[in-house]
């Protein structure tokens, strides 16, 4: 007979797993759960509770729970990674079984018998509410907006737990920012928090870039940063209308928490966010030219065949990401070279690899070299782990052993190697990021890359594996403070690989935290291909940018699921052509035909229709032509600190009327845009932002907030020029 029982679950921020209790830091006199798994064979099993003396507090029958009700049917939907984007547990043939009791008001031991064995549970000690001075918890900078007697600490037997506070919201006032958000630019009437975290798709307000800054607007106009890399819960006037209500962990330690609140315009508070977070870095301008990638290109025939395609095409292209290159266990040896294994995890060099002839890589360099001759960039895939799956031999193995004996791995509170608890490569060992042996190690690993095979960035992919407040770090943090850090630190260490090695590359990363923008650049993760996560796409490109990650982009029309529309991929070329990234990519497909590649020819093809490759050259061309003045954009942003994709409110915060259309933006201080997002639009109704403006299609000019009707048929999308960059009409009609 066995049970499980992890007191603090995986880690999971969102899901309540089959064997933790909930919630992790109970309050007394508040509902507790608590869940177990037992063998289908256990007839009976029950929870019992006593205080520190041993008196009993009473017990409770565990009774069985069908996990459908706790985690729905596990329908998942399309996708590769779709049956194990983690929505339902592993559970197996396990019987899921719980008790729900009100919290004691002193602390307590569990245990558990099941069919009268008995079993360990945990000692917790319960919480209360206590009112506190805001000055003991709280060091405040800017206005003290601070509502009286609005501060509590969750206060234990074992010291503080929690703070939680309000500020004042006037009834005309909108939040915004909080990071790169899905669901909406005004937050007010929500609730959030700020947890790096993987959710495939859908990701309504969960993030891979959160952050706990924002600004409100429609009033006085001020900000907040709650200046910590914890967890923050932020309920935005969900529950009074009235009230901002915060609430972060501390600890008894360090029980302060640093909140930040400037006044100023949007544009004055972005801009002494980003002096005290550190300012944007401004990439190359290379990376302002059309990228492509298909996660099926897994051959070096494959890669310069779609290339060249669409070089021929007549299809510009500015850099091509090569995801499928590697084996996908060490992230460092093309797929079937073949290399004798370093015993100690050592680096190789090129010469230390044989690309056979009939092979899927046969002249990496030869590749890279040719790619360069067609004047086109490459970045290559990486992940932050090293697979414990891929048996006990091989470099993998190596690395693994390398990284345990080193202790350079991010480690359990028992010292014991952490090995990652999400869907994506269970069980994988982490770089501690903080470790400097460690950093050194990983990136000497990858140098031949840049030194001899000639590439020029990385895609970081990944980042938000490290689960559990409890982890362990090398300079002392735990991961309650840590793992919202780990994916900047994961793209800092690549960013500062590229500058020592004297490359004029960049990283493109999913995941982030406050401070992201230091480490260009960012693309949106995973959607699919539906209007939904078009309009979705948009609000989280603008949602970036007011947080700080000015050079973001998103996978055009969708990388997942069946090939958008043409419609749909027409729209969404046309959006993407006016944001500060422009790339399109396909999910891996596992081979299957018929082919999924979101390249206008596939789309062309699978559609019998040219406009896919019609439309997308015409806007790709206009891209080029853009180049001069999306990298002196691009230099403003890092000077002034003004995204390139903002609102139209975030230029002018009195014009309440903006806030009618939160998808149309302005890109640059010249351009205004107006996507179209919905099917079936052939006209359009654009009201202008303040200033005189130019449609550079007829030439017509138009004066501040004026309503213009627009047809939109499927090749245009409604661009109008601000009069002082006249140039700018011309460089669009072309």
């Amino acid at each position: 007979m066995t049970l499980t029982h992890r007191p603090l679950g995986s880690g999971h921020p969102y899901r309540i797993d089959p064997d933790q209790r909930h919630p992790v830091q109970p309050v007394a006199g508040e509902p507790l759960e608590i869940r177990v798994t037992t063998d289908p064979s256990a007839s009976s099993a029950r929870l019992h509770l006593v205080d520190l003396a041993g008196a009993e507090l009473g017990s409770h029958d565990l009774v069985d729970v069908d996990p459908d009700e706790l985690y729905g049917d596990g329908e998942t939907g399309d996708g590769h990674l779709a049956a194990a984007s983690g929505a339902r547990p592993d559970i197996g043939d396990r019987v899921v079984r719980r008790a729900v009791l009100t919290t004691p008001d002193v602390p307590f031991l569990y245990r558990f018998t099941v069919d009268g064995i008995s079993f360990d549970g945990d000692r917790t000690a319960p919480g209360q509410w206590v009112a506190a001075a805001a000055d003991e918890v709280l060091a405040v900078t800017g206005t003290d907006r601070v509502v009286a007697d609005s501060v509590s600490v969750l206060t234990t037997a074992d010291g503080p737990r929690r703070v939680r506070f309000a500020l004042p919201l006037d009834a005309a006032e909108r939040v915004v920012g909080f990071g790169e958000r899905f669901d909406a630019l005004d937050q007010r009437g929500n609730t959030l928090d700020t947890t790096v975290f993987e959710q495939y798709k859908q990701q309504g307000n969960r993030t891979y870039l959160p952050s706990p800054f924002a600004m409100v607007i429609g009033g006085a106009g001020w900000g907040f940063h709650v200046a910590t890399t914890r967890r923050v819960w932020f309920d935005v006037g969900d529950t009074d209308n009235g009230r901002l209500w915060i609430e972060t962990t501390i600890d008894d330690d360090r029980p302060v928490v640093a909140l930040h609140i400037p006044d100023g315009t949007p544009a004055e508070l972005l801009d002494r966010h980003l002096d005290r977070i550190g300012r944007p870095v401004r990439p190359p301008d290379w990376v302002f030219r059309p990228w492509m990638s298909g996660n099926e290109w897994n051959t070096q025939e494959r890669v310069l065949a779609e290339v060249e395609r669409s070089v021929e095409l007549d299809i510009p292209v500015g850099a091509v990401v090569i995801e499928a290159w590697s084996d996908e266990s060490t992230f460092v040896a093309f797929n079937d070279a073949e290399y004798d294994v370093h015993p100690d995890g050592a680096p190789h060099r090129l010469d230390d690899f044989t690309f056979p002839a009939d092979g899927r890589w046969p002249d990496p360099v030869a590749m890279v070299d040719r790619l360069h001759e067609l004047d086109v960039k490459v970045l290559l895939w990486q992940i932050p782990l090293v697979p414990t799956d891929r048996g006990d031999t091989g470099q993998v193995a190596a690395d693994a052993e390398t990284m345990v004996a080193n202790g350079w791995c991010v480690q359990e509170a028992d010292g014991s190697p952490y090995r990652n608890r999400g869907w994506w490569f269970t069980d994988a060992l982490l770089p501690d990021w903080t470790n400097p042996d460690a950093v050194e190690w990983w990136l000497a690993k990858r140098r031949y890359l840049l030194d001899e095979v000639g590439i020029d960035g990385f895609k970081t992919d990944g980042g938000e594996h490290a689960w559990g407040d409890e982890l362990r770090y090398h300079d002392g943090s735990r991961g309650v403070d840590a793992n919202n850090l780990f994916a900047n630190r994961y793209a800092a260490a690549y960013h500062r690989l590229l500058t020592d090695r004297g490359v004029d590359g960049t990283t493109f990363s999913r995941a982030g935290f406050t401070g992201a923008g230091s480490v260009p650049c960012h693309w949106a993760g995973d959607e699919d291909s539906t209007w939904e996560a078009f309009r979705a796409s948009i609000l989280a490109g603008l949602n970036a940018g007011l947080s700080g990650v000015p050079f973001w982009g998103w996978d055009l029309a969708g990388f997942s699921g069946e090939i958008p529309s043409v419609e749909l991929f027409a729209r969404s070329t046309a959006m993407a052509a006016f944001c500060p990234i422009m790339q399109y990519h396909a999910e891996f497909n596992h081979g299957r035909l018929p082919n999924r590649d979101r390249t206008p020819w596939n789309l062309a093809e699978r559609h019998d229709d040219p406009a896919p490759i019609e439309i997308y050259r015409h806007y790709a061309h206009l891209r080029e032509r853009l180049l001069p003045y999306l990298a002196a954009e691009a230099d403003h942003a890092v000077e002034r600190g003004v995204p390139m994709m903002r609102p139209v409110w975030f230029d002018d915060p009195a014009d309440e009327q903006a806030w009618s259309e939160p998808l149309h933006y302005l890109f640059g201080r010249g351009l205004f845009v107006a996507p179209v997002c919905e099917p079936g639009t052939e006209q359009m109704t654009v009201r202008l932002p303040a200033g005189s403006w130019i449609d550079p299609s007829s030439g017509e000019r138009h004066e501040a907030h004026a309503v213009v009707e627009v047809a939109t048929p499927l090749h245009r999308i409604p661009v109008f020029v601000r009069s002082d960059h006249e140039a700018l009409a011309r460089v669009i009609r072309g």
